[in-house]
């Protein structure tokens, strides 16, 4: 009697949200450069998002107004700003919905990393109607660190099952790419908000494409960086 074969190891695909599933970086600058002005700082937009795409909003608050300053309260200000801006605009970077139903069909997890508070995953996927197709949701609340530390991605690929060397992050910036690579996973990035040349360093980016329209499911599983190993993760 032949013994059974061993089941399949699960694979799983980790989305960014801000700037991959939706095209929005561009009004989060702006709202985070109009809630600065209002604070009395004048800040520089390609600077600003070099510096802090994919990071925590109290991070950058801090960063910015200091540790004292009453954190939450401020973020939840400027996220009114932005969703306020970007409400008109809600829409999925194109490809998406078939990428997505493609994975599902090859028994892919879907899982969200994202450095966003709740209230703006709320105000994405719920605007979207997007929640139900995923496995697992993690976002700045989740974790104590933001990208490029590699919590978000690692607690992601833990809820859903997989492996970092069998999860395969989908980001826009050198961040998140950042904490993918250090997570021990695989990148596809998205020149939604960066040219792929600002990507030139990282030595996990399997594929670099303007959205998810040409994407294929066991294309992207079957391709590996020459120089990428996926291993221990670091910190």
């Amino acid at each position: 009697m032949n013994a059974s074969a061993p089941a399949p190891a699960q694979r799983a695909f980790l989305f960014d949200m801000d700037g991959t599933i939706v095209d929005n970086m561009a009004f989060h600058t702006r709202s985070w450069l109009a809630f600065f002005e209002r604070q009395g700082r004048t800040l520089d937009a390609d600077a600003f998002f070099r510096d802090t795409a994919g990071r925590h909003g109290r991070e950058i608050i801090a960063q910015y107004l200091g540790e004292d300053a009453d954190h939450a309260t401020l973020l939840a200000e400027k996220e009114v700003v932005y969703r306020e801006m970007y409400g008109p605009h809600l829409a999925t970077v194109a490809g998406f919905d078939a990428l997505t139903a493609s994975a599902r069909d090859n028994q892919v997890a879907l899982v969200v990393g994202s450095a966003a508070p709740t209230e703006n995953i709320d105000f994405t996927l719920d605007g979207l109607d997007l929640r139900r197709r995923f496995d697992a949701i993690v976002g700045a609340s989740d974790v104590e660190r933001g990208k490029p530390h590699p919590d978000v991605f690692l607690k992601g690929a833990r809820l859903a099952g997989a492996l970092p060397e069998h999860c395969i992050v989908f980001e826009d910036a050198p961040l998140g790419v950042e904490a993918a690579r250090r997570a021990g996973m695989r990148a596809v990035v998205l020149t939604t908000t960066l040219p792929a040349a600002a990507f030139a360093e990282f030595d996990n980016i399997i594929c670099i494409a303007p959205d998810f329209s040409q994407l294929d499911v066991e294309a992207l599983f079957a391709s590996q960086p020459a120089a990428f190993a996926a291993g221990t993760p670091t910190t």
